[in-house]
């Protein structure tokens, strides 16, 4: 019986950076996404959430009880969620250095297993809406992402101090000769915030970056 893919301990440079900045290369992987905006507080990004879970768990369960399972299945746990986080036009354009929440545009995602493409991820996504009506479900999509050159680092604690570890990253990137590609961020979640407080939350950050010219 083939061993269940653990994320944990298969991919730790990916999932598990040490709480200092570190430079990744990061390949291109398959996710289920929602798109967003605004605050984390309001009920959508809840939602969203559960939206996304829904799907993910119907794509790791339901194969374990079909008679021909897609190519390639493996048994897995599922991923962590991730989010992209940038602000909306209208608050770039009168910027001032004070992040409102209500600003926000987020895109929600959960990383799939390679043998899920575009296919299977239909199917799995009409189970889901039938086991769960979640209006929500209709907004997933199932996309491609390579973040290519990145720097990131684990963050321990609230969300609200992450300016200071974003910092120490875009420092670390200087000394690197490395720029950063823009103030869109990538947050992944190894804490449930309802369940760990805040000063114990971990959550890996990641940008973008390019190397600098020589002269």
């Amino acid at each position: 019986m083939q061993e269940k893919y653990e994320w944990r301990k298969k991919e730790k440079t990916i999932y598990l950076p040490k709480n200092k900045p570190e430079i990744i290369d990061v390949p291109e992987f398959k996710f289920i996404t929602i798109d967003g905006e605004g605050s984390p507080a309001e009920s959508l990004f809840t939602d969203s959430i559960g939206a996304l879970y829904s799907l993910a768990y119907t794509v790791k369960m339901i194969p374990k009880k079909m008679s021909t399972p897609p190519n390639g299945y493996f048994d897995f746990t599922v991923y962590p969620l991730e989010g992209i986080w940038d602000i909306n036009d209208e608050a770039k354009a009168t910027f001032n250095g004070v992040i409102n929440k209500v600003d926000f545009v987020y895109k929600l995602m959960i990383r799939q297993p390679d043998f899920v493409d575009e296919l299977f991820f239909r199917e799995m996504l009409n189970v889901a809406k039938e086991k769960k009506k979640n209006p929500l479900l209709d907004q997933i999509n199932f996309e491609r992402s390579t973040e290519g050159l990145c720097v990131q680092m684990l963050h321990i604690g609230p969300f609200e101090d992450e300016p200071t570890s974003f910092e120490k990253m875009e420092s670390f990137a200087q000394g690197e000769s490395l720029t950063r590609l823009s103030k869109v961020h990538r947050e992944i979640y190894l804490s449930d915030a309802r369940k760990v407080a805040p000063e114990k939350l971990r959550t890996v950050l990641r940008f973008q970056a390019k190397r600098a010219c020589s002269a």
